[in-house]
């Protein structure tokens, strides 16, 4: 399978990501699809991955950020059926190391995937980071 990178936010298939949020996503069933709409429309960078040829979405990251020095990344999948093709790696490489945000500071939460994150340069907290969870922090299903 062939696969084509693109940040165009007017490219991205909401209603992929809503599926997928609203179905696959233990960090993030609890939203509704207007609160997907809202983040998407008020993200700093999406990036999709798409089927050569049908130009299906199939993968997805979005960030939000300062656009100065600080990004948090969010919502990064695969849809089942494209997975074991490298999209999920493709993905975080195409949104933290090759776009605007490379030297930026990067911050994430996941409860299944530290050594993908591991391989760009992700790493537990030290003892300056401090967070307060939401009212909706996800709750780990492994």
């Amino acid at each position: 399978m062939d696969f084509e990178l693109d940040d165009n936010p007017d490219r991205v298939d909401v209603d992929v990501v809503w599926q997928f949020m609203s179905t696959q996503a233990y960090w993030g069933r609890w939203r509704g699809r207007s609160a997907v709409e809202r983040q998407l429309a008020g993200a700093w960078r999406v990036v999709g991955a798409y089927e050569a040829g049908t130009g299906r979405m199939v993968g997805f990251a979005r960030a939000i950020s300062d656009g100065v020095a600080l990004a948090y990344l969010a919502d990064v999948f695969v849809v089942e059926q494209a997975r074991g093709h490298g999209l999920g790696k493709a993905l975080v490489k195409a949104m933290i190391d090759d776009g605007p945000g490379a030297e930026f500071r990067w911050m994430l939460h996941t409860a299944d995937a530290h050594e993908l994150y591991r391989r760009f340069g992700f790493r537990e907290p030290d003892e300056t980071y401090l967070e307060r969870p939401g009212k909706h922090a996800p709750i780990s299903e492994a």
